[in-house]
């Protein structure tokens, strides 16, 4: 186990089991980059992703800075997190968030060849709407070659998660407060068309039933 995936403030919560990653990875849609950028200062940045086996996928212009950056095999961490619930305790110092969290450290690695470019960003397309890349056309080959793909391996990564009520000072739960958690979830909206699409055509199945993977039920 990597010294930097090892949790020190609440160790209890987390867990370094490859399927936990798995399923928090599979059902979150954005991660934050954080990287040293070329004058040294830290940087974060959101994107969106996608998974192949034990692989985080990331993808982009090929003339953007945090791929460009990344790919040139500085250390970066991502991090991924699911909010569930707010949770509010009887104290202020008490309230919290229930969550769960991925944690990857590395390097990434650019995926060169057109092939593994195209499965890539399948697998980034298939993971933001599942059943959706059959449908649509396919990448030009000039438009591979303007992206650019990255391979961050999950050999270092950890999950911390938080669930349940408050916990609140003994003497606290005495008072008159109310106190529980608030769950909170992503909800699909109806979809809206296009104005210029095709006549006839309409939103099919996977999208009118759009649903996220629920990593705990």
């Amino acid at each position: 186990m990597q010294c930097r995936t090892t949790l020190k403030r609440l160790p209890k919560r987390g867990t370094y089991d490859r399927a936990a990653i798995h399923r928090i990875l599979d059902e979150a849609l954005v991660c934050h980059v954080g990287f040293a950028g070329a004058d040294g200062a830290p940087v974060v940045i959101p994107t969106a992703y996608g998974r192949d086996g034990d692989t985080l996928l990331l993808h982009g212009s090929a003339a953007g800075r945090m791929l460009q950056t990344v790919g040139g095999g500085v250390d970066v961490c991502v991090t991924v997190t699911l909010i569930d619930g707010l949770v509010l305790a009887r104290s202020a110092f008490h309230h919290s968030i229930n969550y769960r969290s991925v944690v990857i450290f590395g390097r990434a690695r650019v995926v060169e060849s057109v092939d593994g470019k195209r499965q890539a960003l399948r697998a980034i397309t298939e993971h933001i709407v599942p059943g959706r890349w059959p449908h649509v056309r396919e990448p030009y080959e000039k438009e591979l070659k303007g992206t650019l793909v990255l391979a961050l391996s999950l050999d270092e990564a950890s999950v911390k998660t938080r669930s349940g009520p408050p916990l609140d000072d003994e003497e606290d739960y005495a008072l008159a407060v109310w106190a529980g958690e608030l769950p909170l979830r992503v909800v699909p909206q109806a979809p809206v068309d296009d104005t210029r699409l095709v006549a006839g055509v309409e939103a099919p199945p996977y999208v009118r039933a759009y649903r996220r993977p629920r990593a705990n039920g």
